[in-house]
């Protein structure tokens, strides 16, 4: 996205500008834009055109100085890189122009003066193979209406906003163009909304089947539906055309690990180090298969051949700190450091690099120097999120209002009456893998992955555009009917039957479902669910040293989780009120301080025989897909219950957040 500021006037200034350029007023640009950097230094279209005028004026150097300051702010910034290009061959630098062209067009295909100048520096170096290859490019750009091309540069730059007006504008105009379909499906898939997206590249593959690159985005927006065995099948579509396309095959390795087939995605991960042996992607994703079948040497190999690849790959170090287990010697604590604060280094890198060291040292004991690097990490993660703690509050409190007991009442015997799932809720990092893998150790029980099919349940509810402010959901549960509820429980058991084998029992263990457990009992009746709850210093400081792959972003900063937990204890107070006996607590002290007795209290809330297999649950081989995998891979330990205290002090703000929630969090 664009750091271009909000206020109107910049904005205005911005069009001024653009329309002085394209009038030829170089002198008017430079005057009035350098003026205006004086207020927003790190406007990025500002800083363009200042440039671009430096460098049709003819001071170059200055607008090499001006794309520097550009580049610090927007390293991936596509026209910036072609006027970097185009500075070049003004400079007659032909090496250097086709390098910044190159890494332009990489990132923005549709950018026809880059191809065009790469077409015409690739001729005079005597390249005229590539210069085939650039013109290529400017015939199928000069194919598309320009309307689309201007769309799809914006797109690739993060301007979604200005892109989707566009595109719509064109659909309006000529109907089904495919191009700004698919355009308006991948803006769609940028924006989250992977239903609408979905229908859009199905629309789009119905009339062209033969769109490689349509068909590939389908296939990966059906993975972000979790819709992994239908994107298997398009995948197969594009192995069967081009077997040997990377691409293809990466996203083939990923679908496989969706559907649980971790030994099918190690081998493809293989074969493609064999092509590609210097990708850091490749690596990591190798040794994420890896972990999660517990070969954990393997995997360790992996993510060092990751930052191997890559030296400042931050993921690639976090991934070993995240394996929990794994101790860093002190070369990689010195690299790990010294990437993370060069600042060449990317902020996504960054903040890998600060979890990563803060785990280092915090296992050497270096409490001060780990909470640094941990405080530093959470600051930069929480400085890109849009998480908003009153948004979930307000929900909170709709919730309440609308699931009251006479509502659940009037609607008894209402939903599927399949017992077939065990919900799993909670906060993360609270005990929640490991009451998991004790209940997968039961011969009646499947153990599957953190499912994201309530969560899709209540984005459909939500309805296109929710208002956050004023949401549809949880209203909308007292409009719908008892065929309703039947039908949404009833897809949640066909959409869910992908995880499972024969097992008459499984496992959906998204702790964030805490929060639909109304929907969830008006769906599925008899489903069995088990709140995972622990000490709230020990879980909100667990919290605040994990770095999530993804969502989780109430995990960032002391007051928004301690805002979340007493979120959580007053929404559970509610559902034990509204649904007495509905839901099981399980204390992760309690499982910790005697294993067995805890057991024997879930297998009896959940109507199964004990069987021993339950206690030895360490020794049960299955995937884990979460950060504790290690860790409920060997026998239970007191260790973690007090790991907060050597924070103490840099805890006391969140002791105090929590108020009386420290002391009663059990109630």
């Amino acid at each position: 996205m664009t750091t271009v500021s909000t206020a109107p006037s910049v904005f205005g200034e911005v069009a001024r500008l653009r329309q002085l350029q394209a009038a030829g007023r170089h002198a008017d640009v430079l005057a009035a834009g350098r003026a205006l950097l004086a207020d927003v230094p790190e406007n990025r279209d500002l800083l363009l055109l200042v440039a671009t005028s430096e460098r049709v004026t003819g001071d170059i150097a200055a607008a090499m100085t001006t794309l520097d300051r550009l580049e610090a702010l927007h390293p991936r910034f596509s026209r910036m890189l072609q006027e970097r290009g185009l500075c070049s061959v003004a400079q007659k630098d032909a090496p250097r122009a086709i390098d910044a062209l190159l890494r332009a067009v990489n990132i923005n295909p549709a950018l026809p003066m880059s191809w065009q100048m790469l077409v015409g520096v690739y001729r005079l170096s005597g390249d005229p193979a590539n210069a085939a290859i650039a013109a290529e490019h400017v015939a199928a750009l000069a194919s598309l209406r320009p309307a689309v091309v201007a769309a799809t540069s914006l797109f690739a730059d993060g301007d979604l906003a200005p892109a989707e007006e566009i595109v719509r504008g064109v659909l309006r105009q000529y109907g089904d163009d495919i191009e700004a379909m698919r355009l308006l499906a991948k803006i769609g898939m940028a924006r989250e909304v992977f239903d609408d997206a979905e229908l859009l590249f199905e629309a789009v593959l119905a009339r062209v089947p033969g769109h490689r690159a349509a068909r590939h985005e389908y296939a990966q927006c059906l993975i972000q539906r979790h819709k992994y065995a239908a994107a298997q099948a398009e995948i197969a579509t594009l192995l069967a055309a081009d077997p040997g396309n990377t691409a293809y095959r990466a996203l083939a390795a990923t679908a496989a690990v969706g559907v649980g087939d971790n030994e099918g995605a190690i081998e493809l991960y293989r074969a493609l180090l064999a092509d590609v042996s210097d990708s850091p992607d490749v690596h990591l994703w190798l040794g994420h298969a890896l972990k999660t079948v517990s070969r954990v040497p393997e995997a360790i190999a992996a993510y060092r051949g990751a930052a191997a690849a890559r030296p400042d790959f931050g993921d690639a170090f976090w991934s070993l700190a995240n394996l929990k287990t794994y101790r860093f010697p002190d070369a990689e604590v010195d690299a790990m450091a010294a990437a993370e604060a060069a600042p060449a280094t990317q902020t996504d890198d960054r903040i890998h690099l600060a979890f990563a060291l803060g785990k280092a040292h915090e296992d050497r004991g270096e409490f001060a120097r780990s909470w640094g690097y941990y405080a530093r990490g959470n600051a930069l993660k929480a400085a890109e999120s849009r998480y908003r703690p009153e948004i979930i509050e307000a929900n909170t409190r709709q919730q309440i209002a609308v699931c009251t007991p006479a509502f659940f009442a009037r609607r008894t015997g209402w939903g599927d009456p399949r017992p077939d799932p065990i919900f799993i809720v909670g906060l993360p990092r609270s005990g929640s893998t490991l009451i998991e893998q004790i209940l997968a150790s039961h011969s009646a029980v499947e153990g599957t992955q953190e499912l994201a099919d309530i969560q899709r349940i209540v984005l459909d509810l939500q309805g296109r555009d929710p208002d956050l402010d004023n949401p549809r959901y949880p209203a909308v549960l007292a409009e719908m009917t008892a065929q309703d509820f039947a039908a949404a429980g009833a897809r949640y058991l066909t959409d869910t039957r992908a995880y499972r084998t024969d097992r008459p029992f499984f496992i959906d263990k998204m702790p964030n479902n805490f929060r639909h457990i109304g929907l969830i009992h008006l769906m599925l009746p008899n489903a069995k669910i088990i709140d995972a709850r622990r000490e709230p210093m020990a879980c909100c400081f667990s919290n605040l040293k994990q770095l999530f792959a993804h969502g989780q972003e109430f995990a960032y900063g002391i007051d928004h989780i301690a805002r979340y937990y007493l979120t959580y204890l007053d929404l559970m107070r509610h559902w034990d009120a509204a649904l007495p006996g509905r839901v099981l607590r399980v204390q992760h002290e309690d499982v910790v301080a005697d294993t067995e007795a805890s057991v024997r209290r879930i297998l009896d809330y959940l109507g199964l025989p004990f069987e021993p297999g339950c206690l030895a649950f360490h020794e049960t081989k299955r995937s884990v897909r979460t950060p504790s995998s290690e860790q409920v891979r060997q026998p239970i330990f007191r260790d973690s219950l007090d790991q907060w205290r050597n924070f103490a002090t840099e805890l006391a703000p969140l002791r105090a957040a929590l108020g009386d929630a420290v002391d009663h969090y059990r109630d």
